[in-house]
């Protein structure tokens, strides 16, 4: 124990408390409130929280002497039950804190209280709710009073003692709330816990339902108690609500208070205990027992001489006893036994002959009260937890001693007792896992040699194991070398094995397969802190070369890993390195690095691999490929290279002309050229724009095929590449019906598909080796499938010259008969042309002779004047015209009439821009060249020859063609005018002088009377 600093402090609260009412005699307290008994018969409170204090006479009435025999508060401190002795015997009064007057319990007349339990989790300060009351005779009653109602509900009789009725000295009321009781199999209810003692025993009652029920069970069945024989002045059992870490929980343990120890200062010892009342610990009676930890205290530990000292009053504090011996109090630890320290009180003169008379706790302010006949005294606890986990570590209770260190040293003390301790029993192991956790008060160094001195590698290890799990990131370089040295430790390890058992490998339970496994764990734990050269370089200097591609594989070194599957060569090692290489973190270049070894161990997997990687670019994999292709295979073998490279062109798209070649390359070796055609054939890149049907090298293809004589193959190319003649050619040796084919597919050029027909005819002419009418009735039979294309006379010159006349007979007068269809067709077509030739002069004819007749008052159409108006300065006269030009004008067959700028100006305004600015032009040519032609007076042109054409002539051919080709009104030209809108661009402002707004400036308008 630390002696330079107190426990407990004690101070004087108040000197002479009893304000000359008589000496104190009892004492209680809860919540900040004092309450005192005097000699008197007077009652005094203390209101510390409040810092108030009054006090009340209950002698009054009473004849002779009365005095306070005993006092109780609750927790809360605003009830109090207080009994009065004197000649006219025992009375019992209740008051509250806001009575003025204290109430006379009638029905407890004569009888002497000696202990109050109070219901601490329903009491509030307006109702007590049930409290029991405990009699000198042995009797328990049960109590309610409610504050508004000035009087006491009810008070009942509970039980007697009556076999050995004994004085209650003290009890303790504990209900308790639960929903579940298994042995009363009920689903909800309250059970109350409630004790008590005598001068020699502490009797225990528990049951379920209200107190009156459960006391009443008990006339059926045995009283639980414990019996201690001895006496001892002034007995009391005390009950603490002491709340664990009451500092910070103090609100929620004074709703919910539950007594965690018991002590019981009894005439033999203290007996104490803790109080579980969760715990289910039943007896064959059916009560429950809910006390714990039990130990008696002798008193012979607190005495240093013969005599035996009994203390007269005690406290309990969360961990000691604080014992009143004389005028001292004496503190002992409840768990050590041991005094710690003793408290002195300054004692008046007045009060030296009683000294101390006893000691009273306040649960819910966490003090202590000691008190003589005049004064009161605080005890405070200052720190009583400081040592506690010294208590412990002394009494070996190691989890309770680290649940009270306060500091990284103090637990390092605890561990090393700990380490020590079982280093000393040979358990080495559990000694290392302590040694690990010391931080402070003993070296790295000195817990590694006492390992290394008794040569316990395996404890070694344990101990560097955990000592990585208490260091932080921060320490690297310790992690890494500690680390370094564990991994030492396990290959020797795994080494020593091998070297004691030979079948440790073959055996997969034994303890050489079971560090293996704990060693990858470790590697994989310390992969981000291992050295990576240096822990290569240990893992081949002990020949572990699965252990180095295991941590190969941790610390992402592929490549390592990947050759080592590839030198394996076993079955199933190349899926293992595909397995690695599909990982993400794995590069790609790595794939192409590896793909001839890995195609070469296993084509199938490989090509799998690749084909669920869509990511690679199948032009680096050519040469892998090639170097397969290469190798002897099985004829009915599957190409793996010709699926991976069809996946390619077919699933991906793959455009590389590479690739493509390389395909087509592979289906050529192949004995069945099907395959082959059907790619010739294929059009992959069809659908694109400006894009070539093909990705492969014709070229290059046409000189593979030749090479591997793949001669329809060949045809294909030659036509593809649009060289008939050799395709129709190579096609004749093959099958001239594939000749004829080709022969059909030219289509843009007459004469080469002629040409073709005509290689094809003589091949059959030549060809055919029958009889000779045979031979020209298959020739004239070829004749017909050339759709006409070819005629006899074609063929004629591929016969020998002594072949009869006679037997081309029927095919030449078939094309005699041809030949004279065509010539009247001819006819027919010439005699067509010569009647619309006729017709197109007699309409010129007409058309020079067209006129129309205007009448003089006939308007313009756009204008509105009229269309025969003199210009310049001729005045037009009522009936004649005087000499002079008139305004040129332009008559529709409709009717319509317009002046020729009228036309302009609106033809122009209604026709797009481009045609608008073609008419200005031309009109600003024909300005340009000067006046028109004359005119007579009726707007025709003067004699002129009809085939003159000069510039003028022509620009205004063009401009009548621009404006006058159709009627404005009647024509395409009104229909456009739809989608006009009614009001022009140049008219937005006129428009809006038309629109109504509100007179807003009334005050400058001039107003007009206007008669009636």
């Amino acid at each position: 124990m630390d002696q330079g600093r107190q426990v407990f402090a004690v101070d004087l609260l108040e000197r002479y408390a009893t304000k000359n009412r008589g000496m104190i005699t009892c004492m209680a307290s809860g919540n900040d409130v004092i309450v005192l008994g005097t000699s008197k018969g007077w009652i005094i409170r203390h209101d510390f929280g409040l810092g108030s204090s009054y006090d009340i006479d209950l002698s009054v009435g009473r004849t002779g002497d009365q005095s306070i025999h005993k006092v109780f508060v609750d927790p809360g401190g605003s009830h109090c039950v207080a009994t009065v002795t004197g000649v006219g015997g025992a009375e019992t009064f209740y008051t509250h804190a806001k009575w003025p007057k204290p109430r006379v319990l009638s029905r407890l007349k004569g009888l002497l209280v000696n202990a109050v339990a109070w219901n601490k989790q329903q009491i509030t300060e307006v109702s007590t709710k049930e409290i029991i009351l405990g009699t000198q005779d042995g009797q328990l009653f049960e109590m309610a009073v409610d504050e508004k109602d000035k009087r006491e509900k009810y008070i009942k009789f509970l039980f007697e003692l009556e076999e050995l009725p004994e004085a209650f000295m003290d009890l303790q009321v504990l209900p308790f709330y639960f929903l579940l009781m298994e042995t009363a199999n009920i689903s909800s209810g309250m059970r109350y816990y409630v004790m008590a003692v005598t001068p020699t025993r502490l009797y225990s009652f528990t049951g379920i339902g209200t107190l009156e029920s459960v006391f009443a069970s008990y006339k059926e069945r045995a009283v639980r108690f414990m019996e201690l024989p001895g006496e001892i002045p002034n007995r009391q059992v005390l009950i603490t609500l002491y709340e664990r870490n009451h500092k910070a929980e103090l609100h929620f343990f004074i709703k919910q208070r539950r007594a965690v120890h018991f002590a019981w200062l009894s005439g033999t010892g203290i007996y104490h205990g803790g109080l579980n009342f969760g715990a289910q610990h039943s007896n064959p009676n059916g009560d429950e027992n809910f006390v714990e930890s039990k130990a008696l205290l002798d008193y012979s530990k607190l005495s240093d001489g013969t005599e035996l000292v009994k203390p007269s009053s005690m406290a309990l504090s969360e961990y000691h006893f604080l014992l009143l011996i004389g005028n001292k109090v004496k503190v002992v630890n409840r768990i050590s036994e041991q005094i710690i320290e003793e408290l002195q009180f300054d004692i008046s003169a007045d009060s030296a002959s009683r000294g101390i008379i006893g000691l009273c706790s306040d649960a819910s302010a966490g003090l202590f009260y000691a008190y003589d006949q005049n004064s009161i005294f605080q005890v405070s606890v200052i720190d009583e937890s400081r040592d506690m986990w010294k208590v412990h570590l002394d009494l070996k209770d190691y989890a309770a001693a680290l649940a009270n260190c306060r500091d990284p040293l103090q637990r390092d003390q605890v561990y090393l007792v700990q380490a020590e301790a079982a280093f000393a029993n040979k358990e080495y192991l559990r000694a290392a896992s302590f040694y690990a956790k010391v931080n402070y008060v003993i070296s790295f160094e000195e817990v590694t040699l006492k390992f290394i001195s008794i040569n316990e590698l395996e404890a070694l290890r344990t101990f560097l194991l955990r000592k990585l799990d208490t260091l932080s990131k921060d320490d690297k370089c310790q992690i890494t070398m500690i680390s370094t040295w564990a991994t030492e430790l396990y290959l020797d390890k795994i080494n020593r094995l091998l070297l004691e058992d030979d079948t440790a490998i073959e055996n997969r339970n034994s303890e050489y397969h079971s560090v293996i496994q704990e060693f990858r764990a470790f590697m994989s734990d310390s992969k981000d802190v291992l050295d990576e050269a240096t822990t290569m370089k240990l893992l081949e200097s002990y020949g572990r070369v699965e252990e180095l591609v295991y941590f190969a594989n941790l610390k992402e070194q592929y490549e390592i890993v990947i050759h080592h599957y590839i030198q394996v060569k076993g079955q199933g090692e190349a899926k293992k390195a595909l397995e690695v290489l599909q990982k993400s973190s794995v590069s790609e270049e790595l794939q192409y690095k590896f793909a001839p070894e890995l195609i070469m161990l296993d084509a199938y997997e490989t090509v799998e691999a690749w084909m669920a990687n869509k990511n690679l670019n199948p032009r680096r994999l050519i040469t892998a490929m090639m170097r397969y292709s290469s190798e002897p295979h099985a004829k009915n073998e599957t190409h793996e290279v010709i699926k991976y490279l069809e996946f390619c062109v077919h699933q991906l798209h793959n455009e590389d002309p590479g690739i493509h070649n390389l395909l087509l390359s592979l289906y050529a070796k192949q004995e069945d050229d099907s395959a082959l055609l059907r790619f010739l054939q294929c059009k992959f890149g069809k659908g694109r724009e400006n894009g070539p049907e093909f990705f492969y090298d014709p070229k290059y293809a046409l000189r593979l095929c030749l090479k591997e004589k793949r001669s329809r193959a060949c045809v294909h190319i030659y036509s593809m590449m649009s060289m008939h003649e050799e395709a129709v050619a190579l096609a004749l040796q093959i099958d001239p019906e594939l000749a004829m084919a080709e022969a059909d597919k030219v289509e843009d050029d007459e004469d080469l598909r002629k040409k073709l027909w005509l290689m094809i005819a003589k091949h059959v002419v030549k060809q055919e080796k029958g009889a000779k009418r045979e031979n020209i009735r298959k020739a004239i039979a070829f004749l017909k499938e050339t759709d006409g294309l070819l005629k006899i006379e074609d063929i004629l010159p591929f016969f020998p010259d002594f072949a009869l006349i006679d037997d081309f007979k029927e095919a030449i007068c078939s094309s005699l008969e041809d030949y004279n269809k065509q010539i009247e067709q001819l006819k027919e077509e010439m005699n067509d042309a010569t009647r619309g030739a006729d017709n197109i002069r007699n309409d010129i004819s007409a058309l020079t002779q067209r006129y129309a007749v205007i009448d003089r008052e006939e308007e313009c159409g756009v204008c509105k004047r009229k269309i025969l108006t003199i210009t310049g300065d001729f005045r037009m006269a009522q009936s004649y015209f005087s000499a002079g030009p008139l305004a040129p004008f332009y008559v529709f067959p409709c009717g319509h009439s317009f002046h020729a700028q009228c036309l302009i100006t609106h033809v122009t305004s209604c026709a797009h821009e481009e045609q608008a600015e073609h008419i200005l032009d031309l009109q600003k040519q024909l300005t340009l060249l000067g006046s028109e032609p004359p005119r007579n007076i009726n707007g025709n042109r003067s004699d002129e020859p009809i085939t003159s054409t000069t510039t003028a002539d022509k620009l205004r051919s063009e401009l009548d063609d621009a404006i006058a080709s159709e009627c404005p009104f009647c024509g395409e030209l009104m229909i456009n005018e739809i989608s006009l809108p009614f009001i022009k661009p140049e008219e937005t402002q006129h428009s809006a002088s038309w629109d109504l707004r509100p007179q807003t400036n009334l005050a400058n308008q001039r107003t007009i009377s206007l008669p009636i």
